[in-house]
């Protein structure tokens, strides 16, 4: 959490404010729905209001923050998780990884093999902690990211900066909801192993529609837990 007034600490950057803000929203110690003042989180980062309105406005064009409608004067808030935001958020990273996973299996079969054992090792890991009596929920949300970052290393700069910016919302999603999704795990494994597959054999077109196909049906099985659960911070 930011540290209480009052406290010992460094005069925190731009930057710094910004990349804190971020974390802390998606590890939802700043909840949906949350209003964030300004003045207060200048106080408690020890910094002018100015570097921490730069923040919000960054952190708002990127989807994290919105403005509430529900006051007289609109006030930064935190961007609510509903059904609606995970499946656009999802096709929007299947749409971008599938182009990476595309360009993968375009590559040498000396390459291809070495991407392909690096998914299979990093799959068949998530497989066995996803089968575990009580699954390490964190484990699998770390797992799950390495898997699909081998074959973001193929991806063009343009792609990956687009990625680095909306990859962090699907984030909020995993982390909140990774426990709700345990009985479909297995079935993410089965889907892991067709992008294995496709990349392997150099199959380019076919690499890319796994992965969207993967993002897709995550994104149905995430938007039906969101729904029956409850949107988180919607107004």
């Amino acid at each position: 959490m930011m540290p209480r007034p009052g406290t010992p600490r460094k005069r925190a950057r731009p930057q710094q404010v910004y990349e804190r803000l971020r974390e802390l929203i998606i590890d939802g110690r700043l909840a949906p729905g949350t209003r964030i003042v300004e003045t207060d989180v200048a106080e408690r980062l020890g910094v002018s209001r100015t570097p921490v309105r730069g923040a919000l406005q960054r952190l708002q064009q990127e989807g994290f923050v919105v403005d509430s409608p529900n006051l007289r004067q609109n006030r930064p808030t935190v961007a609510p998780l509903t059904s609606e935001d995970a499946r656009e958020l999802f096709l929007l990273v299947g749409a971008l990884e599938g182009l990476a996973a595309h360009r993968a299996a375009l590559g040498t079969a000396a390459g291809r093999a070495a991407v392909a054992t690096s998914l299979g090792e990093i799959n068949d890991a998530f497989a066995a902690a996803a089968a575990a009596k009580r699954p390490d929920h964190a484990r699998l949300v770390q797992l799950d990211e390495q898997f699909h970052r081998c074959y973001m290393d193929a991806a063009g700069p343009r792609i990956l900066a687009i990625h680095a910016t909306v990859k962090p919302q699907v984030e909020r999603y995993e982390r909140l909801y990774v426990s709700m999704l345990a009985a479909e795990l297995q079935t993410s494994v089965v889907e892991h192993r067709a992008i294995v597959k496709a990349i392997r054999a150099g199959n380019a077109p076919g690499a890319q529609s796994a992965v969207e196909m993967n993002w897709r049906n995550a994104a149905e099985r995430l938007a039906a837990v969101v729904a029956a659960s409850g949107e988180r911070g919607s107004w």
